[in-house]
């Protein structure tokens, strides 16, 4: 009874202790509310006097709304780079917000991090002036090598935007893989080095970017003083005297003989003096001594773009093992049909799904034994019973190695397999099974070749012909006898 009446009063005090808590939080909570907006109304911070002297120093009313929407427009690019930021306020609960797992996305093709997805570039590439047609795997192990494309294809607008946009994506795709990763502080040191280096010329890609210049002068240069007569300069031919019209400014169009009578043009009158009909569409401000704005924005588009492809290289190189991965996925996909592509795809979607912080835990395995489904080491009875200490290396497969008999066997089907072969231009064929070496799966293509050539169809030989008598030739037979006279 004493101890039931004991308990009571422990459970009362214990609720009223509680009651007390929860007033006295609820009375921190709102005095805090309260000094937010004060804090709020005093604008401590200053933005309300910010915001107002914006629109109040705008001598014209549309630089009110030129302002307004510039800041729009700078609001809803910051939420486009980070879609997945959210906004916290003081009265959300910041454990729960801890908790709760980072939302990141990904596309089916990056299969959550793993490769990129390059299609919509690799489509930009190949559509482009400065592009070509290549396959996909190609331009995943090329795209990030600037320097095959010509000078003169880089300075254009178009090939600024393609660049942005694999800048963009490469950023994008390793904030969401590598969030620890300061970019700002790799792109601030780069753009300091670049500065000197392109001063120096110095930057990669644009060491020559003076001497291109003049040497294309000087290859559609044509030195007037050496022709007397317009048929002189015909002998040139059209290519020849449309860069020289060209290099000049002047209209490159017509027969040989006009290109040849105008460009003979400059031999008695100054460039200067020319008339105006001459000069192509555009380019009378070129022609001139005095230097003009376009030059000068040539030229920082020129360094922009440098600046550009410096950011896509280190990108690369922090991506280079992605970037691998994601060719070799590429190469693999070739040789799959789409019901093998889609089963693989779920497969890795399962794999992601079912993996856990289990992963992290170091476990016990001194002798390096391969993993089961289970994620442990496979019993060493059973390493030793399939052979996997065993290694198999294949040539065709770029030097791969297998381990144990039975991958080594099943790999000759598999796509890494048929890539090597399809590259050496031998079909993949039951012959060719056991070989690993290219010498000998050369060696062995050229002997079934020669076989097949023996076993070809020959006329002389094995075409019949009958006598009248009945009896059976083949054709050299049959004429010899013919010429001689027996048959």
């Amino acid at each position: 009874m004493y101890a039931a009446r004991r308990q009571g009063k422990v459970t009362r005090r214990r609720g009223c202790w509680l009651r007390q808590l929860a007033q006295g939080w609820s009375r921190w909570k709102s005095q805090k509310c309260r000094q937010h907006e004060v804090e709020i109304y005093e604008d401590k911070d200053g933005a309300r006097k910010e915001e107002i002297s914006n629109h109040l120093t705008a001598p014209v009313q549309d630089d009110i709304f030129h302002k307004f929407f510039d800041r729009l427009k700078d609001i809803r690019e910051s939420h486009r780079r980070n879609h997945s930021a959210r906004f916290v306020s003081e009265t959300d609960d910041h454990e729960e917000l801890l908790k709760e797992e980072p939302a990141v996305e990904f596309s089916g093709e990056e299969a959550f991090g793993r490769y990129l997805d390059l299609h919509e570039l690799y489509n930009e590439f190949i559509n482009s002036k400065f592009g070509s047609l290549m396959e996909y795997s190609a331009y995943v192990g090329t795209f990030s090598q600037t320097e095959k494309i010509t000078h003169s294809l880089k300075a254009t607008r178009q090939y600024k935007e393609y660049l942005e946009h694999i800048l963009e994506y490469l950023t994008y795709f390793l904030r969401r893989t590598e969030p620890l990763q300061d970019l700002q502080k790799i792109f601030t040191k780069l753009e300091s080095e670049f500065e000197e280096q392109w001063a120096n010329g110095e930057v990669p890609g644009w060491e020559n970017k003076g001497t291109e210049k003049e040497s294309v002068v000087q290859e559609s240069e044509v030195d007037l003083n050496f022709y007397n007569s317009v048929e002189e300069l015909v002998v040139l031919g059209p290519e020849k005297l449309k860069e020289a019209l060209a290099a000049r400014g002047l209209k490159a169009g017509g027969t040989v003989q006009q290109r040849a009578e105008r460009l003979f043009l400059l031999k008695h009158t100054p460039l200067e003096q020319l008339d105006r009909k001459h000069f192509a569409k555009g380019s009378r401000s070129s022609v001139s001594n005095v230097p003009s704005n376009g030059n000068n924005s040539k030229d920082d588009l020129k360094k922009e773009i440098a600046l550009i492809e410096l950011k896509m290289r280190r990108l690369c190189e922090i991506l280079d093992e992605v970037i691998v991965r994601t060719k070799e996925n590429a190469e693999k996909k070739l040789t799959l049909t789409y019901e093998e592509m889609e089963a693989e795809r779920e497969e890795e979607e399962v794999q992601a799904d079912s993996e856990s912080d289990d992963e992290d835990q170091q476990i016990y395995n001194p002798l390096k034994l391969p993993m089961g489904w289970d994620g442990k080491p496979i019993p060493y009875w059973l390493y030793k019973l399939h052979g996997l200490g065993q290694e198999f290396k294949c040539e065709i497969c770029g030097n791969h190695s297998y381990w144990g008999r039975r991958a080594y066997e099943r790999h000759f089907k598999e796509w890494r397999h048929q890539h090597g072969m399809r590259c050496l231009g031998i079909p993949n064929t039951k012959n060719f099974n056991e070989i690993t070496s290219i010498e000998e799966a050369k060696a062995l293509w050229e002997r079934i070749q020669s076989k097949q050539g023996l076993n070809k169809w020959r006329p002389d030989l094995e075409e019949e012909y009958e006598d009248t008598d009945g009896n059976i030739y083949n054709r050299k037979t049959y004429t010899d006898l013919q010429r001689q006279g027996l048959i």
